[in-house]
């Protein structure tokens, strides 16, 4: 029996539906992230073109950093236009940094400029352990 490669339809709904951002390969495209160490620091650089900084959302909690970012646009279509087909992200997505449980809101500086979003915060410093102590016995 002879497999033939079925012939891709430009408007397949199939195809467009499994396509979306949450199916494919192109979720490693929302928030791309680098991340460095700049001296006693860590950076972090995310892309987040498109997005406005009232719409992005950071948060600290039991030592995870969590940046949540919001695209809300109106998409009107009229009766003699449609969308054929839309590329463009309308949403929320969001992802999540271990940073330490040491690191509070205040040790994290934060920029936003033309669509990077760039976080600043120290390296953890080591809990200190504690030197073991002895109760004495009296006589």
């Amino acid at each position: 029996m002879m497999m033939i490669p079925r012939k891709r339809n430009e408007f397949d709904l199939f195809d467009d539906f499994f396509g979306d951002p949450f199916f494919g390969k192109r979720e490693s495209k929302l928030m791309r992230t680098d991340i460095k160490e700049k001296g006693d620091n860590y950076v972090i650089e995310m892309d987040l073109p498109g997005y406005e900084k009232e719409n992005i959302l950071l948060e600290i909690d039991n030592g995870y950093l969590k940046v949540t970012a919001k695209v809300d646009k109106n998409i009107n279509e009229s009766d003699d236009e449609k969308y054929v087909h839309q590329e463009r992200y309308y949403g929320e997505c969001s992802r999540s940094f271990y940073v330490g449980e040491n690191i509070t809101q205040e040790d994290i500086k934060a920029s936003f400029k033309n669509g990077i979003l760039k976080l600043t915060f120290p390296k953890e410093q080591p809990k200190k352990i504690e030197e073991k102590k002895f109760i004495p016995i009296d006589d």
